[in-house]
């Protein structure tokens, strides 16, 4: 049993709090026992909407920013291998790479991944910039 003291008017009061059981508290009031009926709470339901799924992007012009697949890339591109978002991009125009040398930081699946320029060469453009959404076949570098 919990014991409380309360002050009322003036006159003190011990009550001790024991057992509910079935809304039906056993409450002993300065000694006096005494069977208190609570209140039932009123059972609240909350509906919940199923989100909605939110738009695709669109540009300033109203149309969506990944329209179509990007074009076919020419012998001296490198290529984005799956869809991903750009973490970081490692050169520069007018660096010089070997063919293992990460070019490109790309993160697909919650993982990130290594783009490697696959031949020795010369960087003459750089398409992509950190926090890009790009598309599997997107020209990422293009070597000379």
């Amino acid at each position: 049993m919990k014991e409380y003291k309360y002050k009322i008017n003036g006159n003190n009061y011990t009550v001790a709090v024991g057992d509910i059981d079935d809304n039906i508290a056993q409450v002993e009031v300065n000694g006096v026992p005494y069977k208190v009926e609570l209140d039932r709470a009123k059972a609240t339901t909350v509906k919940v909407a199923a989100p909605r799924p939110s738009a695709a992007p669109r540009t300033a012009s109203g149309e969506k920013v990944i329209a179509s697949k990007p074009a076919a890339a020419g012998p001296g591109s490198v290529v984005a291998p799956l869809p991903g978002v750009v973490i970081s991009v490692a050169v520069k125009v007018g660096d010089t790479v070997k063919a293992s040398d990460t070019v490109v930081l790309l993160e697909a699946m919650k993982m990130e991944n290594s783009i490697r320029a696959g031949r020795d060469g010369k960087v003459a453009s750089v398409n992509v910039n950190p926090g890009d959404s790009v598309l599997e076949g997107a020209v990422l570098i293009t070597l000379e």
